[in-house]
């Protein structure tokens, strides 16, 4: 009897068991058929008529069209100049004020301190000591032809001579660093203070001191800008990085006059692609407009020619989760989705490419919107 009972446990609890694997199955039956529906899609005659929509073929044809980009405009390394001074001091003047144009030699602000004179000082004494030091190892020199004087004297005075030649060296280019020319010092032409001078054409675009303000060497200044070399950064979606190409022309225009137009040329164009999947289009302006700042929101357009490919029209494609799409049509009424790779836009029409998709494959060309709509509706009512 008790043996009885156990098998009839385990019939039960097998039983039980098995319930679970068999609605899993039934589960994943019901999504498969779901992700099919809704790839698929059908209407009667009425239906169709009434969504105006429409049959036909995608079109083998050459197509050009306008790509649009968003950038900034930027300046590279080599055209934006920070300047800070070797030596510390106190401002003593300067009239810059960011905006201000600048020319290459001009001095844009002036630098006093006890340090300066000392260096000077320093220079001009070296100086000096190395014409004694010359004169001295000159005439060892001659003494010790005749042996008169002995060779160590001789090799003192000249090992004297070649330490003051290299201090007076040493600090004839710690003066050119700050600006005083070594040949034009004299004795009676020491100054306390030095000029800033601008190393380049351009605009100032930072003012970081004011008069009376002890800097260091480390403080940056003043920072200039070389407007002739400013460029356009635009961004560019992976799908349209082939269609570009350096030489290409691009047009150029602002938000807030988008009439006036600026010509430019595409000279480099970045291969990694940022988390946006996007990629940096370096253009180069044919002329430069001051009304070009660094920072300054553009857009441009780059017209591009693509080979024969197959277009439809933009009534064809719809998009849905990121994704493009067009409808097949099976059988009369019946549609099926396909996921297409859209190109370029011109004129209405589309270039699309996808596989076993060709000039012979009827798809809707007009109001695929209604099909999407109606998988929509369909997946709300489910």
């Amino acid at each position: 009897m008790k043996k009885f009972i156990m098998i009839t446990l385990v019939f039960i609890a097998c039983s039980c068991s098995s319930k679970p694997e068999t609605n899993n199955a039934e589960t994943e039956n019901k999504v498969s058929d779901a992700t099919k529906i809704e790839q698929v899609v059908s209407m009667n005659q009425e239906q169709l008529s009434s969504a105006g929509i429409e049959v036909g073929t995608p079109q083998l044809e050459n197509i050009s069209g306008i790509i649009s980009l968003q950038g900034t405009i930027d300046v590279p390394p080599q055209s934006m100049v920070s300047l800070s001074f070797p030596l510390g001091g106190y401002l003593k003047s300067t009239k810059m004020l960011p905006g201000m144009h600048v020319r290459k030699g001009q001095v844009l602000a002036e630098l006093e301190d006890m340090q300066f004179i000392q260096l000077q000082q320093d220079y001009l004494t070296a100086k000096e000591r190395l014409l004694l030091s010359e004169s001295e190892f000159n005439r060892q020199r001659e003494l010790n032809v005749s042996k008169a004087s002995s060779d160590k004297v001789y090799q003192q005075a000249r090992a004297e001579m070649e330490t003051q030649r290299i201090l007076t060296s040493a600090l004839s280019q710690k003066l050119e660093v700050i600006g005083i020319d070594p040949a034009k010092l004299k004795a009676n032409k020491i100054s306390k203070s030095v000029s800033i001078i601008s190393p380049i054409n351009g605009f100032v675009s930072k003012v970081n001191v004011n008069v009376g303000k002890y800097t260091s060497p480390t403080d940056m200044l003043f920072e200039l800008v070389d407007p002739s070399d400013v460029h356009l950064v635009l961004n560019v979606f992976e799908k349209d990085l082939n269609s570009l190409s350096v030489g290409q022309h691009v047009t150029a225009y602002t938000n807030s006059d988008p009439g006036k137009k600026f010509l430019a040329e595409v000279i480099l164009i970045t291969k990694s692609l940022n988390q946006d999947r996007m990629a940096e289009v370096h253009c180069h302006f044919e002329k430069y407009n001051p009304s070009l700042a660094p920072g300054m929101f553009m857009n441009g357009e780059v017209s591009v020619q693509s080979n024969k490919s197959l277009t439809v029209p933009e009534d064809a494609l719809v998009r849905w989760e990121n994704k493009f799409y067009v409808f097949t049509e099976n059988a009369r009424g019946k549609f099926k989705m396909i996921n297409v790779k859209p190109g370029v836009i011109s004129h209405g029409k589309q270039q699309i490419e996808a596989s076993g998709v060709d000039n012979q494959t009827r798809l809707v060309v007009k109001n695929a919107y209604a099909l999407l709509m109606k998988i929509k509706n369909t997946e709300k009512e489910g």
